[in-house]
């Protein structure tokens, strides 16, 4: 059974101006998350404008891993993947075991292949990977693509439009 999960990239001019957006899908605990992600931000139309590409954490679509390095390199841009929480890196380890036996050791590793670093916010503190960039420079873009609470414009667009249609589309900030 071939099950999707929708994705999303906006493309914004900082802090909140939306110049495009682009749907597609990654198969549910697949291995196609790095191509979609990138096949998405082309198709945008906007890459030569772009100067970072902000992911919301590094697994789409259950334990689909986008591959940050990869990501970065096809694109020619830093990548800075962020998530709310940190992760419990022993419980993931466990499920992937469980369900992924041929597969685990590559998926956690490129679960783990960038330390994540606590992000200060006006409210909670979020955490952060960075790949072609220095902490201070995805700081300062953190900052300057949060409008308003503490997850950046992008990443809380892209949520609501990949959720559109599913009755779950409200914004988690």
């Amino acid at each position: 059974m071939d099950r999707r999960a929708p994705i999303a990239a906006v493309t914004v001019s900082a802090p909140e101006y939306v110049e495009a957006v682009e749907v597609g899908s990654v198969e549910v605990d697949g291995r196609d998350a790095t191509e979609r992600a990138v096949e998405l931000v082309r198709r945008t139309g906007h890459l030569a404008d772009l100067r970072a590409v902000l992911v919301d954490g590094v697994v789409l679509g259950g334990f689909n891993v986008v591959d940050l390095d990869r990501l970065a390199s096809e694109l020619g841009l830093p990548v800075v993947s962020l998530t709310r929480r940190a992760p419990d890196l022993a419980r993931i380890r466990a499920a992937l075991v469980k369900w992924f036996p041929r597969d685990a050791r590559r998926r956690y590793a490129l679960l783990t292949a960038h330390r994540l670093f606590r992000v200060p916010t006006s409210g909670r503190p979020i955490f952060a990977s960075v790949v072609g960039c220095r902490r201070v420079d995805a700081l300062a873009l953190i900052r300057r693509t949060t409008v308003r609470g503490f997850w950046p414009e992008p990443l809380r667009l892209a949520h609501l439009i990949a959720s559109a249609g599913s009755g779950r589309a409200r914004a988690k900030d």
